[in-house]
């Protein structure tokens, strides 16, 4: 009966449309304003430390994990509860000063469509073409990021949702690497680098390429907004800048082989034809040179046997079998 095609049939659109929509950011191909920036040089994740000091109680130490091209990896040996959902896009991981424990699991942003109907939705602007003045001067894309929320599984108009903004800034001078920190020390390492925190901080703070400019509670909805700032040499304009240089075509090889098939697939099917409609032929003999056809794997044998005989060669006896 149709009927229960249906459900499948739907299921399959459903399946079909989360793929899509899971598909939201291209990072080879991040194109505005007729200008395309590849940033797939800055994929895989990268960390950066950063100190909430705003309250005068309360110092929070943040780390935020950010993968521009795709979600974030499990770590290996962490606690699930200590990481972000699968599909996370940005994480951020909040403790109490110098405290290594955790505190809190922040997903900032990431594809959570298809579990909670919290797409990634990536708006892109073109920082020349920015309503801010301060960034009319830019050059550079801006990426915002959605999906976040905070806790993560609330639903409705519980918790707060979160969204990241960031900011590609073009630096010629910089691949956008500098100053990288990993986030998979161990939980000694991570310690021990709490302490030595605020010197290192003030050595690197001017080589880094990946920087939080802040992370706090915005508009009337208390919407958690990370805004980060990554200068890199990939932000940079290129004038008449056209899409990334992609196959448009096949080359002449395949095309020849195309060709050639074609070619010979024609071949069969009309001498098939005319020998039924000529002479009524059946099975091999249908196809014209049947008999050749047929031979062709003896032929092969045979060939195959002679290149044998004359790479283990006669000697010098020039072909001669000594009597």
């Amino acid at each position: 009966m149709p009927a229960p095609r249906l459900p499948r049939t739907l299921s399959a659109l459903f399946a079909l449309s989360s793929l899509v929509s899971a598909i939201t950011l291209d990072c080879t191909d991040v194109g505005v304003d007729k200008q395309h920036f590849d940033l797939s040089p800055l994929k895989g994740p990268h960390s950066v430390h950063w100190l909430d000091d705003s309250s005068p109680s309360i110092t929070s130490n943040y780390t935020f994990t950010i993968d521009i091209c795709a979600p974030l990896q499990r770590t290996k040996g962490v606690d699930k509860e200590d990481e972000c959902p699968h599909g996370t896009r940005v994480c951020g991981i909040e403790r109490d000063g110098d405290e290594p424990k955790i505190v809190r699991v922040i997903p900032i942003a990431g594809n959570y469509e298809h579990d909670y109907g919290r797409p990634l939705d990536p708006k892109i602007t073109r920082l020349k073409d920015s309503d801010s003045h301060a960034d009319a001067s830019k050059e550079g894309v801006r990426i915002e990021l959605h999906g976040g929320k905070w806790p993560f599984e609330e639903k409705g108009n519980k918790g707060h949702k979160q969204r990241a903004l960031v900011e590609f800034i073009c630096d010629a001078g910089r691949d956008g690497l500098e100053g990288d920190e990993s986030d998979k020390r161990e939980k000694e390492e991570q310690a021990e680098a709490l302490e030595r925190r605020d010197e290192d901080e003030k050595k690197k703070k001017d080589n880094k390429s990946l920087k939080v400019v802040s992370y706090k509670f915005e508009g009337d909805d208390r919407v958690g907004v990370l805004r980060m700032e990554w200068r890199t040499k990939y932000a940079c304009e290129k004038a008449g800048s056209v899409a990334p240089a992609k196959s448009t075509g096949w080359g002449f090889f395949t095309w020849f082989i195309i060709i050639l098939f074609l070619a010979v697939a024609s071949y069969l099917i009309f001498g098939s034809w005319l020998n039924y409609s000529r002479y009524g032929a059946r099975g091999w003999d249908l196809l014209p040179h049947g008999d050749t056809i047929r031979d062709i794997p003896y032929l092969l044998k045979d060939w195959a046997r002679s290149i044998m005989s004359t790479i283990q060669g006669g000697g010098s006896r020039g072909g001669y079998s000594a009597v």
